[in-house]
This record gives structure tokens, sequence and C-alpha cells, in this order.
């Protein structure tokens, strides 16, 4: 493995719909969602280190056992390329820029970004890569691609869609983070059932504003601000918003910022830019339709 330092990006997600169909045998819920990226991203810092595997992170709040996600890819990375015993001689350093708990994917996209890195470090083939993303989460899969995707079943059955407009996104994040069991849970507790149609929309979001109202309100005034389109992401708790302009993001973002929250402006990537950014080398899955190309200035 030569590796001295390498540098890898895994940028967030935004569910620009989260349809809950129905809980399955297995425990889980059946989605339909889809997925978008956009440019926030943590960055992996990848390095040659003599002794057992090690993995820091500037985010107190973040783990650095085997319960992070990056921990765990780089375990099975490392025995699918045939190594034995335990990961050494490699140490990774997390810096977090995606809230934890936020409903933007951060912890899936690092594993995922350790997946293509180590992998790639390793030479496991890009079968085997998807087949450790796929043992990470439901999430984990998309971010080895990115773009605007379909995800059906617990998220984890994957369709490129045709990328959605270039949009500027403003992002609001209460004072609280939301976990995804929670999530699911009030909503196994709401007793709501299959959607009707296919609008966009996200399931979660009145059973999780029903215990904190904040997101309700947020959604709202970003509505009111001009967004053409505003939800909770995922389980939540981050709140976005889109907008053809990135002045009336930045605006919407300053005044929805303080009393405990956090706002920030960031873009929607298309599938090519989110594969320049994550470093992933060319497209794995053939579209049947080419995606709309979309400038990034």
């Amino acid at each position: 493995m030569a590796v001295k330092t390498l540098k890898v990006h895994a940028p967030a997600k935004i569910n620009l719909s989260l349809r809950v169909v129905s809980v399955r045998a297995d425990g889980y819920h059946e989605l339909r969602t889809i997925f978008q990226s956009i440019a926030l991203h943590d960055t992996l810092t990848i390095r040659a280190e003599r002794g057992p595997f090690r993995l820091e992170c500037d985010d107190p709040a973040c783990p650095r056992d085997s319960t992070n996600l990056v921990w765990s890819a780089v375990e099975q990375v490392w025995a699918a390329a045939g190594r034995r015993g335990e990961v050494c001689d490699l140490a990774i350093r997390l810096t977090k820029r995606i809230p934890i708990q936020a409903g933007l994917g951060g912890g899936s996209s690092d594993g995922a970004a350790a997946i293509r890195a180590v992998g790639a470090l390793l030479r496991v083939s890009p079968a085997c890569q998807q087949a450790v993303a796929m043992s990470l989460g439901a999430d984990a899969p998309y971010f080895l691609e990115g773009g605007t995707a379909l995800g059906l079943g617990r998220g984890d059955r994957l369709y490129p869609l045709i990328d959605h407009p270039s949009s500027w996104v403003a992002l609001v994040l209460p004072s609280f983070g939301v976990s995804t069991k929670d999530a699911f849970g009030w909503w196994d507790e709401s007793g709501v059932g299959e959607p009707e149609g296919l609008e966009p929309g996200n399931d979660l979001q009145a059973p999780v504003a029903a215990r904190h109202p904040e997101i309700d309100k947020i959604a709202k005034a970003l509505g009111r601000a001009g967004a053409s389109y505003a939800a909770m992401s995922g389980s939540g708790s981050a709140v976005f918003g889109l907008f053809q302009h990135r002045v009336d993001a930045e605006r919407a973002a300053v005044k929805l910022a303080g009393r405990g929250r956090r706002a920030l402006v960031t873009r929607t990537l298309d599938r090519a830019a989110y594969q320049r950014l994550a470093g992933v080398r060319g497209h794995r899955i053939h579209l049947p339709i080419a995606p709309r190309s979309v400038d990034h200035a």
C-alpha cells in the first residue's frame, strides 16, 4: 500500500422527497426517496502511519471507534483485499463540516469515501466496494454515485435520474439533532398509511415536527423568503430551501440564523460534479438517459 498522504471529500445529500411506503417484514421501512447531492462536504485525510489503525476527528461528538462507519468501512475493505489480522499502518483524519444527526448523510458519505479511497489503495474491485457499501447502511451505496437518484427499498435500490436543475441551497440547522431510529419510530406511532400519489414531500417531517415544532416554522419561513421548495432533509433535523439565485439563498440564511440555529449556503451538484468533488473515477452506472449539463460556476 504505497501511500503517504491522500485527501478525499465526502459530500452531503438532501432528500428532495422521502415517502414512507410501509413497514417491511424485516422491520425496516419501504421507502421511495429522491437523493440529491450538495457541495457541503467532510474531508478524509489518509496517511501511512506505523501501528494499529487510528481514526481522528475534529468534532468531539463524532465517534473514533468501530461505531463510526469509516472504521467499519476500512475493516471490511481490508478483509476484501485479502489482508489478514487487524487493520494496520494506516491513519485517517476526519474533518467534519456536515452536521451529525441532521439528515444530510454525513456518516454514510464518510464511510463511502473511505471505501473509495482505501479500496483504491488496496486494489479492491468496484463490485467489492459496492458490496461493502451495501453492508454499511441504506444511504452508503448512493454516495458511490451521487447526483440525483431515486432510492427504493430501504433507499439502497438506486435508479439514476436526470439531474435536478442547479439550485442554491439555504441549509438551516436547529440546535438539536434527530436520530434516524427516533424519526422512524415516531412515524410508526403516528399510524400514517401509504402515501397517495408521487408528489414530493417528506413523510417523516410531520412526526418529527410534532416533537420539534421549529422544523415546520423554519420550512415555512424559507418558503416566505422565496424558496421554490423547502422541507426537512431525511430524518432531520436540517431544513433546506432551494433558490435560483445565490443572493436570495444568502439573504434567507442570514434571516434564519441565530437563536441557537446555524445557517449556511451551498449548492446542488449534478452527478459529474459530485464525482469530481468526491474523486469517483468514471461512471459505473450506464444511464438510460444522459444527464443534463448544468453550469456550476
